[in-house]
């Protein structure tokens, strides 16, 4: 009797009842457990239809080919030769495994890259398409007031008479009695530090009698910080993230990541503009006091005035050319890869400076927004500043340790200040002596000498900033770190 499975001679034999064929037991029980039927004529059979035969053991005779030692190795060597191979044929499949799944993950990473692009690709252009429809929308509307000929000539004659006046007097205007001295601000050491505010925060602006700080924020909350009080005392909420405040007379003007620059009068709000297609990176008040401006991504600055709470002018400065009509702003998304990330009015009123991600300082007239000069930093322009006496720009790149310094005379530059650290903020003093920086290694004063045309370091501090602004009559330093903490550095008594 043979196995019909296995064709050899069963040890223990069972028979089908369906097909009446021989089986190991062991080999038709595992077969019918997988199958449930005869491997022979493919009927349903179950185990317990099986029936056992009883027979005498079998003995298999020993091959003749194992009855010496020589053949034994020699079956031993034939075995040990087909084990070689297979291995071999296994590590040949495994490296070519490898080697597909390795192209696999090279082409699994390529198309997520792609796929990332182009959903940042399409999301760019559905932003600027969406901001395009707004801004097309709001340019016909009354809210916005944009004339393509022009600022209104009420903004016009303010503009004028504030220069007219700045200007006669700036030369010969005496530095206070009660101004700080060098030697006094060689001796700031910081005197308090507040808790951690708003977190992210970057916004700082000291009021004119440098009582009252606006603090800003990602959270979307601006707090004015009382300097005495050692306190916030109010706060106000905008739409977004705030990427800038300043005083401007006793309103507190906020820009916001959403677009929006909001302005605030004894904590209620009195009035809201979105004229950016985007975000808004930095805003700047006028020497009238109640004339702001702001920049944002989509290379525009914004005139607002706010006697009549109105949008008088926006200037987009893409392409080299400018343009007061929003209907002329392209959809295309690189228009948003320039942005403008700082602004800066001269201390006259007649000019206004924007800094771009492009590495351009660009200086307009405010009355027409015609370019009156251009000059290149090594990379975006951080933070920018006019000195008081009308003469001097200041300008720092983003990540850079140095401040150039432009002499509006003669479009040159004049100086390279090297402070040894990275600088975020800058900030002149009304007397035009003292340039304040501030950065994340700490807080420096640059003095400049017009008597010795010389440049001096009276104060070096390890106070990290964010964004820092000089305290009244330039006795004390405010000084704004990223997790929203204030510090004050005096003079010590």
């Amino acid at each position: 009797m043979l196995c019909a499975i296995s064709g050899e001679a069963p040890q223990v034999p069972v028979v089908s009842p369906k097909s009446g064929s021989v089986f190991e037991k062991r080999l038709i029980e595992a077969y019918v457990a997988e199958h449930g039927k005869d491997p022979v004529n493919g009927e349903e059979l179950s185990t317990e239809d099986l029936i056992n035969v009883k027979s005498q053991r079998v003995v298999r005779p020993r091959p003749p080919t194992l009855t010496s030692i020589p053949s034994l190795l020699s079956v031993f060597q034939e075995e040990w030769d087909a084990l070689a191979l297979e291995t071999y044929t296994l590590q040949q499949n495994l490296a070519q495994t490898r080697r597909e799944l390795s192209s696999a993950l090279y082409q699994h990473d390529a198309a997520v890259r792609v796929i990332a692009r182009l959903t940042q690709e399409r999301d760019e252009a559905r932003e600027a398409l969406s901001n395009v429809s707004v801004g097309a929308a709001r340019a016909g509307g009354d809210a916005m007031q944009v004339d393509s000929t022009g600022l209104p000539q009420a903004v016009l004659e303010r503009i004028e008479s504030t220069q007219a006046a700045l200007s006669k007097t700036r030369r010969k205007r005496a530095v206070p009695e009660n101004w700080a001295s060098s030697e006094a601000i060689s001796t700031f050491k910081p005197t308090e530090t507040s808790d951690a505010l708003y977190p992210g925060a970057r916004a700082l602006s000291v009021n004119s009698n440098g009582e009252l700080a606006l603090v800003g924020g990602v959270d979307g909350v601006v707090g004015v910080y009382s300097l005495a009080q050692k306190s916030v005392v109010q706060t106000l909420q905008t739409d977004g993230p705030v990427t800038d405040a300043k005083w401007a007379g006793e309103k507190a003007v906020v820009g916001s990541a959403t677009g929006s620059v909001k302005v605030f009068e004894n904590g209620a709000e009195v009035a809201s503009f979105k004229a950016h297609a985007g975000e808004v990176t930095a805003v700047a008040v006028h020497a009238t006091g109640d004339i702001v401006a702001s920049v944002g991504v989509d290379k525009s600055y914004v005139i607002y005035d706010l006697a009549t709470n109105t949008v008088a002018s926006q200037i987009f400065t893409g392409a080299g050319k400018n343009t007061s009509s929003i209907g002329q702003f392209g959809s295309n998304a690189n228009e948003f890869r320039t942005a403008l990330l700082s602004v800066n009015f001269h201390p006259d009123g007649h000019l206004i400076a924007a800094g771009g991600a492009d590495a351009q300082v660009k200086i307009f007239d405010v009355k027409t927004g015609a370019a009156a000069a251009d000059y290149t930093m090594s990379g975006p322009v951080k933070s920018l500043f006019f000195s008081e006496n009308g003469t001097f720009l200041a300008a720092v790149a983003d990540k850079s340790t140095t401040v150039s310094i432009w002499d509006l005379r003669s479009s040159k530059k004049i100086k390279v200040l090297e402070t040894g650290s990275q600088i975020n903020s800058i900030f002149w003093d009304y007397t035009g002596q003292f340039l304040l920086t501030g950065g994340p290694g700490g807080v420096t004063v640059q003095q400049f000498s017009k008597a010795a045309k010389t440049w001096s370091e009276p104060l070096r501090s390890a106070v990290p900033a964010a964004s820092v602004a000089w305290g009244s009559a330039a006795q004390s330093i405010v000084a704004l770190n990223e997790a929203g903490a204030v510090t004050v550095l005096a003079a010590q008594s």
